[in-house]
């Protein structure tokens, strides 16, 4: 089942300013998209505040929305689909449920259609290495990329973060403790030479992404706690939420007695070029 759309009615959004990241994205970015906006969810639950922001950055309700839940086990998705209801609840009024396991589907003009037009997508959590098997080289994968370059907003949840980076985390179909599966090691690349990990403080993971590091010591890692996001325009990082993010820069030289990765609390700016903190001083945070 796919490009079925919901018309939905009106449902109240709450107000939320864009900040900083809410202007055009600079012309030169060395890590993050050029045009467009990312949103990076650790995982867990989408707060009331999370969607009232993620609404604001997708130009409002009446957006196009187009969801993606193929990292999901199940094969088909009804209309109904109860993980369309928080969206719903937010407001937004069109819909489209996108999904296939079928290449050849997603490779097909038809299918890609609602995303010629949307103005936002969710992927939503489950398994990786699904979304790369199905949609990696074909149409969707380039009407995604369009969407952003035109401006819009992609963001995911645990599986549809982790995709978001060059580099697939977890990406086994064996098993999501194994991190580094020769076959399923590329993600969509929205953010250049990064490596995402999600669930990071809830799941106790807050070490593995060094061993990946340290075979790939050219990416940058970023690890995301649940109910946490990090919102992204050029090279520009901001973290939401409730918890924190973890940077493993290969680069950073930490106290004799320190872990090899710093955290950036929630409402922290990040700059992915320089691999620095914004506002303050210009080395990494403690």
């Amino acid at each position: 089942m796919r490009g079925r759309k919901l018309f939905l009615a009106v449902f109240a959004v709450l107000g939320c300013s864009r900040g900083a990241l809410g202007a055009e994205a600079p012309p030169q970015s060395k890590v993050g998209p050029p045009r467009g906006t990312l949103v990076v969810h650790g995982g867990g639950k989408l707060t009331k505040d999370f969607l009232s922001q993620f609404v604001e950055l997708a130009g409002g309700p009446h957006a196009p929305m187009v969801v993606i839940p193929t990292a999901g086990d199940e094969d088909k998705y009804p209309d109904d689909w109860p993980g369309l209801k928080p969206w719903i609840n937010a407001g937004f009024q069109h819909i489209t449920l996108l999904h296939t396991r079928d290449r050849a589907v997603a490779d097909t003009p038809k299918f890609v259609r609602p995303l010629e037009t949307a103005r936002a997508v969710w992927i939503t959590g489950g398994r990786q290495w699904r979304l790369a098997d199905v949609y990696l080289g074909t149409r969707t994968e380039r009407a995604l990329q369009g969407m952003l370059d035109r401006g819009g907003v992609v963001g995911g949840s645990s599986a549809g973060a982790t995709i978001q980076g060059s580099y697939l985390v977890r990406g086994s179909p064996k098993d999501n403790s194994i991190l580094m599966s020769p076959g399923h090691e590329q993600g969509f690349g929205y953010l250049r030479q990064v490596a995402i990990d999600q669930h990071l403080l809830t799941r106790h993971r807050e070490r593995d992404m060094l061993v990946v590091i340290a075979k790939h010591p050219q990416l940058l890692g970023i690890g995301i706690d649940e109910q946490t996001a990090i919102v992204v325009r050029g090279d520009t990082l901001r973290v939401i939420g409730t918890s924190r993010v973890a940077i493993y820069d290969p680069g950073y030289q930490p106290a004799p007695d320190g872990e090899p990765y710093y955290f950036l609390e929630s409402g922290a700016q990040f700059d992915l070029g320089r691999r620095r903190a914004i506002g303050t001083s210009d080395a990494p945070p403690d």
